[in-house]
């Protein structure tokens, strides 16, 4: 018979009182009560409206939560930035480097930027520290619609246009990009969560629209289960490759997917169509933003929750 342990890599936490932010998919024993319990996902959740950013953008990066967030970049190539405290986007200093389809990570006081779309693509690195932009060491390879995961001070980039579709992964560790083993399926314009030893690459161009999706374990890529919903140009949001949300896309959609670790679920779509817009916070507290619903970028914001319980189970 198969053991918790096979099936999640640790055994079951003994503890005294129930942890205050559990995982989906998390067990615990509380040795107070001399209970087994879990946390599950209810899989249902939805899509409210937020402020409006003062700048409607599409193509650029976002990071942080739900109600801590920044954006950054645009199409055409801007480098004005904006931080959300939850209710308001305020527009904050410049990037170094105005860019289109870069990648970032982090938070709203400690972000990365790198790669993206100048007059050509760029390998530049920016950190962010709540205040300034500064540059950093340059990514190995230049590349812009790509994707990212983790920190500030620990990265990973995927993917992207080189020119042509690139596998090409790099992580950081604060100061420098190291070149590591390829995603197995080339692309670029897909989405990304987690950190630099646990991410998640979804959905993308590979040429044609995808919904491959692939998990990385600090050394290498693996494929496992597809989106539901094949495309392009999505956002994505998650603390780890074990709970993710993948949100719109082109063609045009609203659709959003949560990721448990196995599958993909569909749950609530966006209340708004849009593709080339960012996305930040976790599966269960995310954010969306800009994009491009019609013709014109937008600056709608729409922050999504999603339920959870704590179970009791029967051990009887």
């Amino acid at each position: 018979m198969t053991t918790y342990k096979e099936i999640r890599g640790t055994n079951i936490e003994a503890v005294a009182s129930d942890p205050s932010n559990p995982v989906n998919g998390q067990v615990w024993y509380n040795t107070t009560t001399n209970v087994v319990k879990g946390n599950i996902s209810y899989g249902v959740g939805s899509w409210a409206t937020g402020g409006s950013l003062n700048t409607g953008r599409r193509n650029f990066a976002g990071a942080g939560t739900n109600t801590a967030a920044l954006a950054f970049g645009n199409y055409p190539a801007v480098a004005i930035t904006e931080s959300y405290n939850g209710t308001n986007w305020t527009e904050v200093n410049d990037m170094g480097t105005a860019r289109y389809d870069l990648a970032g990570v982090g938070t709203n006081t400690a972000a990365l930027g790198f790669g993206g779309g100048t007059s050509g693509r760029t390998a530049v690195t920016e950190s962010w520290n709540g205040t300034n932009w500064t540059e950093v060491n340059d990514l190995g390879t230049a590349r812009y619609r790509l994707a990212g995961a983790g920190t500030n001070t620990a990265a990973l980039a995927f993917g992207g246009n080189v020119p042509g579709l690139s596998a090409l992964t790099e992580t950081w560790n604060g100061t420098n990009w190291t070149e590591v083993n390829d995603l197995n399926t080339a692309r670029a314009l897909l989405g990304g969560a987690g950190t630099n030893t646990a991410a998640l690459a979804f959905g993308g161009e590979s040429p044609s629209t995808t919904a491959i999706t692939e998990l990385w374990n600090g050394s290498n890529w693996t494929e496992v289960n597809d989106l539901n919903t094949a495309r392009e140009r999505l956002a994505g949001a998650g603390a780890t490759n074990t709970a993710a949300l993948a949100f719109g896309g082109f063609p045009l959609t609203g659709a959003t997917e949560s990721w448990n670790g196995t599958n993909w679920t569909e749950v609530a779509d966006l209340g708004i169509l849009r593709y080339n817009f960012a996305g930040a916070g976790t599966n269960t507290a995310a954010l969306a933003f800009g994009g491009t619903p019609t013709p014109t970028a937008a600056t709608a914001t729409e922050e999504w929750n999603a339920g959870s319980a704590t179970v009791t189970f029967d051990v009887s």
